[in-house]
């Protein structure tokens, strides 16, 4: 007799690229967490209910490969909840096809609507204050922003929508490498996430940053080398930060509520 695999309530599977993956929280051993394994630890907390939760995220990846190989497994997984982010790799390219991104975005939501899953679309933080040719990717992210909520409008999904945050706009709530968020930085996306989903936040998490001024000569050198110029490199050579890497959390684990009062 076949063993019946025990599922919970709610089963919540992330996919996407660095932003979802956790680039930018990383744990003293190494590790990423991120906005999504504190989404999934504050709907334990909120509902007083353990939950699943499987992260199929990569680094590095563009919306193509991310609806290729993660939205099928995604779905297999059975979920309740499925969130998805796509497309900030293609725009810090030159001559991004945003037509084609609103088309393929559309395209993945309605698959996901064909399911019993309830898809959640994320718009990611705006990074360009502290970027090179910032303006262009700002211009970029505007006009998919826009589209993507005109997009859930129009197909009743639910849109978290971090990009007009004006908080997370700020210098201080990004790392080092200022392309991904710090640690408060994705504290602040899982609220925004959790309350999107008529959910309170834990209260004993920190959402806000101390101030930073702009960068001055030596720091933007610094930054230049240590961050720009590796990653001009791995565009000419073809190389990607997630090349080898595999999903954190493929499958399913447990999150357990903790004794925290999430309400306020």
């Amino acid at each position: 007799m076949e063993e019946r695999v025990e599922l919970a309530p709610i089963r919540y599977v992330a996919i996407g690229d660095s932003f979802t993956e956790g680039v930018g929280d990383e744990q003293s051993d190494g590790s990423v967490r991120g906005w999504a394994d504190l989404v999934a630890q504050g709907l334990a907390d909120s509902t007083g209910q353990p939950i699943q939760y499987a992260n199929l995220a990569i680094r590095g990846r563009l919306l193509a490969p991310i609806i290729a190989e993660q939205l099928e497994p995604a779905l297999a997984l059975e979920p309740t909840l499925l969130s998805f982010n796509g497309g900030g790799n293609d725009m810090l390219r030159p001559g991004t096809d945003m037509p084609w991104i609103i088309e393929q975005t559309e395209k993945a939501l309605r698959r996901i609507l064909e399911t019993d899953t309830e898809p959640l679309l994320l718009a990611g933080a705006n990074p360009t204050i502290g970027l090179p040719r910032g303006e262009s990717v700002r211009a970029k992210g505007n006009e998919l922003t826009e589209a993507a909520g005109l997009l859930a409008t129009e197909l009743n999904v639910r849109f978290c929508d971090n990009w007009s945050d004006p908080v997370l706009a700020r210098r201080e709530y990004w790392s080092s490498d200022r392309l991904h968020l710090g640690p408060i930085g994705h504290h602040r996306v899982a609220t925004n996430v959790l309350h999107s989903l008529g959910h309170f936040h834990p209260e004993d998490w920190q959402l806000d940053a101390e101030p930073i001024g702009a960068p001055g000569t030596m720091a933007q050198l610094r930054y230049t080398r240590e961050h720009v110029l590796p990653w001009i490199k791995r565009r000419l050579t073809g190389k990607s930060s997630g090349d080898g890497r595999t999903a954190k959390h493929p499958d399913y684990v447990w999150v357990y509520p903790r004794l925290v009062d999430p309400h306020h």
